[in-house]
């Protein structure tokens, strides 16, 4: 199985779709935590969903989706980038122990940020009163974008994948044919969607229906934290609350909550973190 993002369209019809397949990228994102299956499954489908939508952006920039709830999970979060660059996590995850989405997640609301490099971030919210992280998505679109969107996702814990099938923005609604491309969708086993990859399946759905495949692109994990963005964060905190922190544990000491990784800063690093000079000693 090959990481893989497929675009597509119909050729008789104003429909887009994405497929998207993750192994390696969903295993990258679990390797520095261990969650419970459930809440394993849960964040393959969120980076699934994440590649899925992150697909449609036009500018440079990323998309994230975001649920805190009063769940099993408080919070978990994927994100993704016009690269497909994607990292993910489950916070305050460790005793879950429900595989369905309402228990894991609770009552709360789903909100979806765009996040462009250049011009207004944007952001929407859906409540969470579907019984599936694709059917709150679907809401989304219907109430927010006035979008007809369809989604399956579904995922194991060693593999994540999924559909999204959509009427193109300026398409004049076609009930018919939007009705018959979604029940042959429908028809799709969670094994399929998990181990077949996209020129297959779609042939097996859509082998009547002419459609146009794209390049396929290929999503990966990779996060985004950095030592420069972490001493901007510890910047904040200011001379006086870094100083205190210096003279007590001699160094300061953060990590990534994505990837783990360990940033250590000490009293030379001092004047890099705040601009000004070496801490006051008492």
């Amino acid at each position: 199985m090959t990481d893989a993002l497929q675009r597509f369209i119909f050729e008789n019809c104003e429909v887009r779709g994405e497929h998207v397949q993750l192994q390696q990228a969903y295993l990258d994102v679990l390797a520095s935590h261990h969650y419970p299956p459930g809440v394993a499954n849960l964040l393959g489908e969120f980076i699934a969903a994440a590649s899925l939508l992150s697909a449609t952006l036009k500018f440079e920039g990323s998309l994230s989706l975001q649920v805190r709830g009063d769940g099993e999970v408080p919070l978990i979060m994927a994100e993704t980038n016009d690269k497909l660059e994607m990292r993910a996590i489950a916070q305050g995850a460790s005793e879950a122990m429900s595989s369905e989405f309402q228990r894991l997640l609770g009552g709360g609301q789903l909100a979806i940020t765009i996040d462009p490099k250049k011009g207004s971030r944007y952001q929407g919210i859906v409540s969470l009163d579907g019984t599936s992280l694709a059917e709150c998505l679907e809401n989304y679109f219907r109430q927010s974008e006035q979008l007809s969107t369809r989604l399956w996702l579904c995922a194991d814990g060693q593999r994540a994948s999924g559909l999204m099938l959509q009427e193109l923005p300026s398409a004049a609604p076609n009930p018919d044919q939007w009705q018959h491309l979604t029940m042959l969708a429908d028809t799709i086993t969670d094994e399929e969607l998990l181990s077949t990859d996209a020129e297959t399946l779609l042939y097996r759905l859509y082998h009547q229906d002419p459609l146009r495949l794209f390049e396929p692109k290929q999503p990966r994990f990779k996060c985004s934290c950095s030592r420069e963005r972490i001493e901007t964060a510890l910047g904040n905190l200011g001379d006086a609350e870094l100083s205190s922190i210096l003279q007590e544990q001699g160094q300061i000491e953060t990590h990534c909550e994505f990837c783990n990784r360990r940033y250590t800063f000490g009293a030379a690093d001092f004047p890099q973190l705040t601009g000004a000079g070496a801490p006051t000693r008492h």
